[in-house]
């Protein structure tokens, strides 16, 4: 079965103070969206890579793949004005069936255990999610009062989310909300049951200077480790 990985990198550098968008920080020698690239080279070389961005940001792009010699093979197409369309448009360039998984760019930790999990459900059920439990006490507030949660039914979702290629397809050609918080709400919405698989911790989203810190020395260890 044909498997495609749609990486959406349209991220800016505004909610950091930095000049650049977070996902061409460099962290370890290289970019983050390198890193997060190489994760599922290394997993399957054979997967067809599509990477949207913003185009103004594609000539950005061809300069740090040559300054760090970067040559894995892939497809770049446009974004669009929010998250919702960039994933469209990455859908819209597949053109066969088979699976495909949509993963944030600035999660460059995923593991290649998740990625498998989440492709070997999808193959059986349709779709897949990687999740972590909450490991902390949640508490939901509503106007002046809070209540604890039992935190034992609640999960962190991540990405890679894995999908039939036409099921996902359908359901984003059917959907004009674009207020989703991920791709298997855009699915749910039409009616469909999401599979939960196994996640890994590691496998943050850089969303702020801690968040880059942490990646940054997560990488350092597994880089000492090999």
């Amino acid at each position: 079965m044909k498997k495609f990985i749609v990486i959406v990198a349209g991220g800016s550098g505004t909610r950091m103070n930095l000049a650049i968008p977070k996902q061409f920080i460099e962290l370890y020698g290289k970019p983050i969206l390198m890193h997060t690239i190489e994760a599922f080279y290394k997993y399957n070389q054979t997967l067809q890579i599509i990477l949207v961005l913003p185009s103004q940001q594609f000539d950005y792009w061809q300069k740090l793949c040559q300054k760090h010699g970067f040559t894995i093979p892939l497809q770049l197409v446009a974004g669009g004005e929010s998250r919702f369309h960039s994933v469209k448009n990455g859908l819209d360039s597949i053109t066969e069936d088979g699976l495909v998984a949509i993963h944030d760019g600035v999660r460059p930790l995923v593991s290649s255990g998740t990625i498998d999990r989440c492709f070997a459900t999808a193959s059986q059920y349709g779709n897949a999610i990687p999740c972590i439990p909450v490991y902390e006490t949640v508490r939901q507030v509503e106007n002046e009062s809070n209540v604890v949660i039992d935190r034992s039914t609640l999960r962190m979702i991540q990405t890679p989310q894995v999908f039939s290629c036409s099921l996902i397809k359908q359901a984003f050609a059917q959907q004009t909300d674009t207020d989703f918080t991920d791709d298997a709400s855009v699915l749910e919405r039409t009616g469909v049951k999401i599979n939960l698989v196994e996640g890994n911790r590691e496998n943050v989203k850089v969303t702020d200077m801690l968040d880059l810190t942490i990646v940054e020395a997560l990488l350092k260890n597994i880089s000492a480790r090999r």
